[in-house]
């Protein structure tokens, strides 16, 4: 969920990003007082993949010019956004395994 906070907060950053990501400093450092240890922390970069997810879902007509019913959209390619989306969706618990194995054979 903070993840996500700092991807929509990026994304946003010119209308309410700017109030999003002092909440999500404010959540990371109240997660990192409550659980010290660092490999807790590896689900924010799962979470930085859903907002990324979503926007791939939102740009899944592009990259083109779409009409629907009554709007005309330019959209983007949806792949640059799916692929970083699922990249990072991935990256957390992979490197969730790779720390408690590196604290297994210690």
């Amino acid at each position: 969920m903070v993840g996500a906070a700092y991807a929509f907060g990026l994304l946003g950053i010119l209308s309410i990003g700017l109030f999003i990501l002092p909440c999500a400093l404010l959540a990371t450092f109240y997660l990192a007082r409550r659980n010290p240890a660092a490999r807790y922390m590896t689900g924010l970069l799962s979470g930085v993949g859903v907002p990324l997810l979503v926007v791939a879902f939102l740009n899944r007509g592009g990259p083109a010019f779409v009409c629907s019913h009554s709007t005309c959209d330019q959209q983007l390619s949806p792949w640059p956004w799916l692929l970083a989306g699922v990249l990072f969706v991935l990256l957390g618990p992979a490197t969730y395994v790779l720390s408690a194995t590196r604290r297994r054979n210690r």
